[in-house]
């Protein structure tokens, strides 16, 4: 099977080419990627605990799912793609805010990302692969917000970056 490619950007999020994803992570090349956060209606945020098994990040917990976008596949086709993949459910989605930000690993690749937020409710209960998720929860978003504060290795750079730079955003009751 062929790897899955990225796209990767310019800093306005222009297609400048394709890439292995893996080669895109290795050589720290800026490339598309999303973050769903899927809420319920008591604004509780669904997190997503990563396989051991994901090649960076395993076992911390993170947004509801995500990845990157497919040639051709717009954030919200891929959102939805994603969420159904992991958490096996689909809901509408709601583009919010983008950022770039970057995040070396241990493992000697980096993750160079332009990062769609993208936001949607659900009050069902996941059916998750486990190939990709080890666990998951509801979490009231103030109660995330203080954890990330109290214990950051837990959670994985993206989501840390998102709760201290667009908090605002992604609260859907402020």
């Amino acid at each position: 099977m062929e790897e899955e490619k990225v796209i990767l950007v310019n800093e306005q999020d222009e297609q400048i080419g394709l890439m292995p994803k893996m080669e895109a992570h290795e050589k720290a090349l800026l490339h598309r990627a999303f973050s769903v956060f899927v809420f319920n209606n008591d604004n509780e945020l669904m997190l997503q605990q990563r396989a051991l098994t994901k090649y960076h990040s395993p076992g911390l917990w993170t947004n509801t799912c995500c990845s990157h976008q497919r040639e051709g596949e717009t954030n919200i086709e891929a959102g939805k793609r994603r969420l159904q993949e992991e958490m096996g459910f689909v809901v509408d989605l709601k583009e919010t805010i983008a950022f770039i930000y970057k995040a070396p690993f241990d493992n000697g690749l980096t993750e160079y990302e332009y990062d769609h937020v993208l936001l949607g409710t659900y009050n069902g209960k996941p059916n998750i692969n486990t190939e990709e998720v080890a666990d998951w929860k509801w979490m009231p978003l103030e109660d995330v917000k203080v954890d990330i504060s109290l214990h950051p290795e837990h959670y994985t750079a993206w989501f840390k970056v998102i709760f201290e730079k667009f908090y605002e955003h992604i609260n859907i009751n402020s």
